[in-house]
């Protein structure tokens, strides 16, 4: 048992090189869809504001499509690492098949009730007819490579989950290389190309989405497991996702709502509020990638049957993760008074960027211990306690806290009092769940934790419930 473990790289002290080689290449993959947004919006910002308007209207709707869908990479990640941990490869890989089959199945109906609503829709969000229209035109076209977001979304779970984090990049980074290259060219019309203005950017990322999804099934079919598709395993998936998606949506719920009532408050108010909080998504970024490590570690321990190993495990990572979050903590704290001046010169949004300033830092460590943790949970399959946990945290922290804010004027430093207070309860929570060792199920074959009874399986380290 120890060999083959140690073979996997699920025992209870994996090196440092084994956890940066797993969490470097999976921020890649986290990094590089922001980083070609800002791109694509470059390319099309030297259009007009109109058809900059249009792509900001298309892609959010886009955007908030596939953000309620990460069940399919976190959910996959989940079932296929403790497979993976039992040495059932061919199991893990199948994961990531029917996966696939889901992605593929769900995406064709979004296409489909995209393509119904996308007028009301993007009138709804746009309010003018000129912005609407230009939306619509970039969303017709871009609402085609959903499919394809979602396989790469199954693609990334199931490599995730077999500790394969490396040949995602390159998969994500070939397609994405693609469209940079497309879209100044069917944008701008260069290169004796078609001067398709905003719809070329819309094709540019399908072109390059299909390459990425290509990758992804090319290596399914050569992995040499079965592809039919097994409704039971996708049920299962789909209760799984059903408690991540519940999560997600609570998420979108309180930033949504701290955006609008920042809004309330003025230009400046907004714009400080979106400075800090793009610097707060690029925190989380990084401390998610070691998340992700901690979630395909922690998965192939139970799956190996190590519960004394994944405890281990959730401590040392999340060691790592605060470790982490303080260090990035103390270069914004050293920074206060020079890296808000590289967004903006206007003094008013500098003073509002300050309100908000030192509970971004004071958050960090906080984030630290709670993304790590929730990595833990999402790697045993708990997600039904994490559903609840993040609803409950938003319901009686985050979202009273926001209101509050517009009700009595309390301004930004009402808003990130909110924020401050969801973390520190989030943290409780995951602290606690942790702490009761009752995630700690050993064995692969399982019902992961979606609210159905759990069956232990038959390692030689295990806990019961």
């Amino acid at each position: 048992m120890a060999d083959a473990t140690a073979a996997l790289g699920v025992g209870d002290r994996p090196s440092a090189r084994r956890i940066l080689g797993l969490a470097l290449p999976a921020l890649g993959v986290l990094a590089a869809e922001p980083l070609y947004l800002l791109f694509d919006i470059a390319v099309v910002g030297h259009l007009n504001a109109l058809a900059l308007a249009g792509l900001a209207v298309g892609g959010l709707i886009l955007a908030q499509v596939s953000t309620q869908l990460t069940f399919l990479s976190y959910g996959t990640t989940a079932r296929a690492s403790r497979l993976h941990g039992a040495g059932d490869e061919r199991g893990a890989v199948a994961e990531g098949v029917q996966a696939t089959w889901l992605a593929a199945g769900i995406g064709l109906a979004i296409v489909a009730l995209v393509q119904v609503f996308a007028r009301p829709v993007t009138g709804v969000i746009a309010g003018g007819d000129d912005i609407a229209d230009a939306a619509l035109s970039w969303l017709r076209v871009a609402v085609f490579g959903a499919p394809l977001i979602l396989i790469a979304m199954a693609g990334n779970g199931w490599m995730r989950g077999v500790q394969n984090t490396l040949r995602p990049l390159r998969f994500v980074l070939a397609g994405l290389a693609l469209s940079a290259v497309l879209c100044p060219v069917l944008v701008h019309g260069l290169a004796g190309a078609p001067r398709l203005e905003l719809i070329g950017s819309a094709v540019a990322n399908v072109v390059g989405q299909v390459v990425t999804a290509a990758c992804f099934v090319v290596a399914i079919v050569r992995s040499g497991a079965p592809l039919r598709p097994q409704p039971a395993v996708m049920r299962a998936q789909l209760v799984l996702g059903r408690d991540l998606i519940l999560r997600s949506l609570a998420f979108q719920a309180c930033f949504l709502s701290a955006a609008a009532v920042a809004a309330r408050f003025g230009a400046a108010a907004v714009a400080a509020h979106q400075v800090v909080l793009q610097l707060w998504n690029l925190v989380a970024l990084t401390l998610d990638s070691l998340a992700i490590a901690a979630q395909t570690l922690v998965g192939a321990a139970l799956g190996a049957g190590l519960v004394s190993g994944a405890k281990g495990l959730a401590r040392r990572l999340t060691a790592w993760s605060t470790v982490f979050a303080v260090l990035i903590a103390v270069v914004f704290a050293l920074g206060h008074a020079v890296i808000p001046a590289l967004f903006t010169g206007d003094v008013a949004v500098q003073d509002q960027i300050a309100v908000a300033w030192w509970f971004f830092v004071a958050i960090m460590p906080v984030a630290g211990v709670v993304f790590a943790l929730d990595g833990v949970l999402l790697g045993a399959g708990d997600a039904a306690f994490l559903r609840n946990a993040t609803l409950g945290c938003a319901v009686v922290g985050f979202l009273p806290l926001i209101w509050l804010s517009l009700a009595f004027d309390w301004g930004l430093a009402g808003i990130w009092t909110g924020l401050t207070v969801f973390m520190v309860l989030r943290m409780l929570a995951v602290v606690w769940r942790t702490a009761s060792g009752r995630w700690a199920v050993g064995g692969a074959d399982i019902q992961l934790r979606t609210g159905a009874e759990v069956r232990p399986g038959t390692g030689d380290d295990q806990v019961g419930r």
